[in-house]
C-alpha cells in the first residue's frame, strides 16, 4: 500500500466513478483502475462492489475512508512543514464554503491571503448549508469551511471561529413596488412574488419565518443555484431575500437593495477538523482573523 493508491482510493470515493476520479487527477483511466486493484489485493478485501459498469462502496471501503484521508493529510502536513521553514513559497489550502459567505468575506479573505503569501493557491469547494460545511471538513475534504448560521456556531465536532454577521436585505427590481431607501417590514411583503432558496439555506429560512407569521407571499421561483436569483430579480420574476454580501453586485447590476425590519442575521465561522492544520491553513486563517478584528 502506498499514498499513491490511497489519493486514487479517494479520488474515486469523491468524484463516484473511475473515470470521472481519472480526469480530475490527469491519469489514464486502466493506471487508476490497475492501481485500486493492486490495494484491494494487498489489503486481501474488495474496496468496491461492481454493479454493471458502476463501483458501490463496500464495507470495507467505508471503513478505509477515514484513515486514507488521514494518511494523506498527515503527509501534504509533513510536506508543507517542510516548505514553511523555506518561507511558506508554496502550498495549497481548500476550503468549503457557502454561495453567500463564498462572496463576502471569503473573496476579501483570499485576496488578502495571495497578497501576503503569493505562493499559495486556494481551492473552494461548494457546500449549500452550513451542515455541508461541517461534513466537508469532517470528512476531510477539505480543511477549512467557512459557513453562515443563524445563530453562532457551537459544534463540537470542528474548531470554530467566530467571524461576524450578515445582514439580511431584500433585493428587488428597480421598477417597484418599493421605493429606493425604503425599509420593508415583514407585512409590506403580502402578495409579492418571491424567489427563495431551496429548504435549510438561510435565505429560505427569513422567507419561511415571514410565512409562517401569517404574511401571504407567491413562491415563485425555488432555485438550488444562488447565481441565478439576481439575474431573475433584474427580469421582474420576482424579488429576493439574500444576504447583504450581495449587495454590491446586485446594486451595480442596477436592482435595489432594501433593508428588512425586523432584521434577521448570519453568524458567520471559520471550522476546521481537530487535528494540527498545515502550514497553509494556518497562514489563510490567521490572515483571516486579522480582517475580522
Amino acid at each position: 500500500m502506498d499514498v499513491r493508491q490511497l489519493r486514487y482510493f479517494l479520488a474515486v470515493v469523491d468524484h463516484g466513478s473511475v473515470n470521472k476520479a481519472a480526469a480530475v487527477l490527469h491519469v489514464a483511466q486502466p493506471s487508476l483502475s490497475q492501481a485500486i486493484r493492486a490495494l484491494e489485493r494487498d489489503l486481501g478485501v474488495d474496496l468496491f462492489r461492481r454493479v454493471g459498469r458502476r463501483l458501490v462502496l463496500a464495507d470495507a471501503g467505508e471503513a478505509l475512508i477515514g484513515p486514507a484521508r488521514q494518511v494523506v493529510r498527515v503527509l501534504a502536513t509533513a510536506r508543507a512543514s517542510v516548505d514553511e521553514v523555506a518561507g511558506l513559497r508554496v502550498g495549497r489550502v481548500e476550503i468549503a464554503a457557502m454561495p453567500s459567505q463564498a462572496v463576502e468575506p471569503l473573496a476579501r479573505i483570499v485576496q488578502a491571503v495571495t497578497e501576503e503569501h503569493p505562493g499559495l493557491s486556494v481551492a473552494v469547494r461548494a457546500a449549500s448549508t452550513a451542515e455541508d460545511v461541517v461534513d466537508a471538513v469532517r470528512s476531510g475534504r477539505t480543511e477549512l469551511g467557512l459557513l453562515g448560521a443563524p445563530e453562532p456556531v457551537r459544534d463540537a465536532r470542528v474548531r470554530v471561529w467566530q467571524f461576524g454577521r450578515q445582514r439580511f436585505v431584500l433585493v428587488c427590481p428597480a421598477g417597484g413596488p418599493f421605493a429606493a431607501g425604503a425599509v420593508v417590514r415583514h407585512e409590506d411583503l403580502a402578495g409579492q412574488r418571491l424567489i427563495v432558496g431551496q429548504p435549510g439555506t438561510g435565505m429560505r429560512r427569513v422567507v419561511d419565518e415571514i410565512r409562517a407569521s401569517g404574511v401571504e407571499l407567491t413562491e415563485v421561483v425555488e432555485t438550488e443555484h444562488r447565481e441565478a436569483i439576481l439575474p431573475l430579480v433584474l427580469g421582474g420574476v420576482g424579488m429576493a431575500v439574500l444576504a447583504d454580501s450581495w449587495a454590491p453586485l446586485a446594486r451595480q447590476a442596477g436592482a435595489l437593495v432594501l433593508d428588512l425590519e425586523p432584521a434577521r442575521h448570519l453568524h458567520l465561522a471559520l471550522v476546521t477538523g481537530h487535528g494540527e492544520l498545515t502550514p497553509a491553513a494556518s497562514a489563510f486563517l490567521h490572515v483571516a482573523h486579522s480582517l475580522s478584528l
